[in-house]
């Protein structure tokens, strides 16, 4: 089966080309697409400097979940490794636990954070779901009704889809994986600001599954 890699990116200059040597230097990934979501900065020509990198430069920022939309229209991989573009300490290793098990008939795998940031590690512990490193099988992304609506819901969107799909799910421990905060990113303020719109977005796509679903538990 085909490999196609989507990496939403918005802003990520100094932080992308860290996450696309991994996955460049993976032989299980064909295709590399990195979905520039209105981006101010660099991000877009740190991309191009891969040359097994298509970058899709899109006018505006359309939130993750239409980034990956994008990035979906443009893939021709049967199964799918959606990314941070924000990741430190990916290596080859991370990227082929996340898809050998997919290869190997699992439909999904979730990658969570171990031994990096405490509260990213504890937060991916209690809810899963949230986990923007997996691999997938095509048809599950093809399920989630309304990906672009989803915006930093997308993970929650997806691990809903394949539950309704009725998919086997395998959690992979992703050791020295973290990711960069907001706090970090964008400062304090600007940082706190950005969680709570991205937590709200979670939710939003939370409500929406629970009412499609009946008011039934969609918990991770």
């Amino acid at each position: 089966m085909n490999v196609s890699c989507i990496i939403p990116a918005y802003n990520e200059e100094t932080r992308i080309a860290a996450v696309l040597r991994a996955v460049c230097a993976c032989d299980l990934v064909e295709e590399i697409i990195v979905v520039n979501d209105g981006s101010r900065d660099r991000t877009s020509e740190v991309a191009r400097v891969f040359p097994k990198v298509v970058v899709l430069d899109l006018a505006f920022n359309v939130g993750k979940g239409g980034a990956i939309a994008a990035g979906l229209e443009n893939a021709s991989g049967e199964v799918l490794l959606l990314l941070d573009a924000d990741l430190v300490g990916l290596e080859v290793k991370h990227v082929e636990a996340l898809l050998k098990p997919v290869l190997e008939g699992v439909d999904m795998t979730l990658g969570l954070f171990k031994k990096g940031r405490l509260w990213s590690d504890a937060a991916q512990a209690i809810t899963p779901a949230i986990s923007g490193q997996r691999a997938l099988r095509r048809c599950i992304l093809d399920a989630v009704p309304n990906l672009i609506a989803c915006r930093m819901g997308v993970e929650i969107a997806i691990h809903q889809a394949a539950r309704d799909l009725g998919c086997s799910i395998k959690k992979v421990d992703l050791d020295g994986v973290t990711h960069t905060p907001k706090e970090v990113k964008f400062g304090l303020v600007r940082g706190a600001t950005a969680r709570a719109k991205m937590y709200a977005e979670i939710g939003r796509t939370i409500v929406r599954s629970r009412k499609k679903n009946g008011n039934h538990d969609t918990s991770p």
